[in-house]
């Protein structure tokens, strides 16, 4: 195990900017997520880390030491690619003993042990033998993730190893990182675009937006208490609506622009134009209950839930609700939310 510190990295491909001005310290055993739509710079900053881009700008440090300018088979990390880059030649242990051999380390017995454990790590023992081409799409991830920890690296870096996999796959995948972490403790940099996938996997998560950090923090600080529109629009896809917040008669209020008001906390202590970032399943529809009048235009079924899509002062907004809430389209009905959950956002 060992930290890494990224030191206001930059980098340019001919005149354009891709990273600007990055810098994060991560923990000795952390598992931490680089998570953000495509283009935004994530697989360029792991691949920096790697060695396997150069800076424009900055500093890489792994464990004290520069590395910077070594290669990567200097910096005594592991990387796993979305394409897994099996050898379809060798077999699953062959493949797995590929970077010890590459890299000298240890005799034959001493290699075939390391393979066994690596192997016996991710529960594939049995299929040593076999050829990549007689794997499912999960088990030949697992082999990549052998090959990857057998070396015991300081570093395992994981460029949207879960991509690939079916939705079932890539969940019981989700839940071996976990208990794989938690056995071997590695520092862990993944990259992913999913925003499940970095909540459930991380001890942090960086988000990035056009090259730069936008927010970064535990999973349920960057969840609870998004800092931007950006953040909160990307991690939950919250409902952003502007508003104005005034002085009500028990509190302060959320005014939208036709006039009608939603209750905030009462410690709220902004006032003014504001944009409200409302979680999707943090909001309640009923016909009978006061607070702002909002329109039903669809329901989407999505087998636990009812996701409704609404407009409220002329903006479209969800929520997701237990299925056996019916409500018609064109129905008028009134949105509650706990004013705790309200969310106010000044950027």
């Amino acid at each position: 195990m060992a930290d890494v510190r990224l030191n206001t990295i930059r980098k340019s491909f001919n005149k354009t900017a891709v990273l600007h001005s990055i810098s994060l310290d991560i923990r000795s055993g952390e598992f931490i997520s680089l998570l953000g739509a495509s283009g935004c710079g994530k697989t360029t900053l792991l691949r920096i880390v790697a060695g396997l881009e150069g800076v424009t700008e900055g500093k890489v440090e792994i464990d004290g030491r520069d590395v910077t300018q070594l290669p990567p088979e200097k910096r005594d990390i592991a990387m796993m690619f979305q394409s897994y880059a099996l050898l379809p030649h060798l077999s699953v242990a062959e493949n797995v003993r590929f970077p010890l051999r590459m890299r000298g380390i240890g005799n034959r017995e001493e290699q075939a042990e390391k393979v066994r454990a690596a192997l016996e790590t991710v529960q594939l023992g049995h299929l040593s033998e076999r050829r990549p081409r007689q794997l499912s799409g999960g088990q030949q991830q697992r082999v990549a993730l052998a090959r990857a920890i057998v070396s015991s690296p300081k570093v395992l870096l994981l460029d949207e190893p879960l991509s690939n996999l079916d939705a079932r796959l890539r969940e019981d995948m989700q839940v071996e990182l976990i208990e794989i972490h938690q056995r071997l403790g590695l520092t862990t940099i993944f990259v992913t675009h999913d925003q499940e996938e970095a909540l459930s996997l991380s001890d942090r998560v960086v988000l990035l937006n056009a090259g730069r950090v936008e927010q970064e923090g535990a999973p349920g600080e960057i969840y609870n208490r998004p800092a931007t529109s950006f953040a909160s629009n990307f991690i939950g896809s919250s409902n952003l609506l502007p508003a104005e917040i005034v002085d009500g008669a028990a509190g302060p209020v959320a005014r939208f622009a036709d006039g009608q008001e939603l209750a905030l906390a009462r410690d709220e202590a902004a006032r003014g134009k504001v944009t409200l970032a409302l979680r999707q399943e943090d909001l309640s529809l009923a016909a009978d209950e006061t607070g702002p009048k909002v329109k039903i235009r669809t329901r989407v079924f999505l087998g636990a839930r009812n996701r409704y899509v609404m407009t409220l002062a002329g903006q479209t907004m969800r929520a997701l609700t237990p299925n056996d809430i019916l409500l018609d389209d064109g129905a008028e009905v009134s949105l509650a939310i706990d004013p705790a959950r309200i969310r106010v956002i000044r950027d």
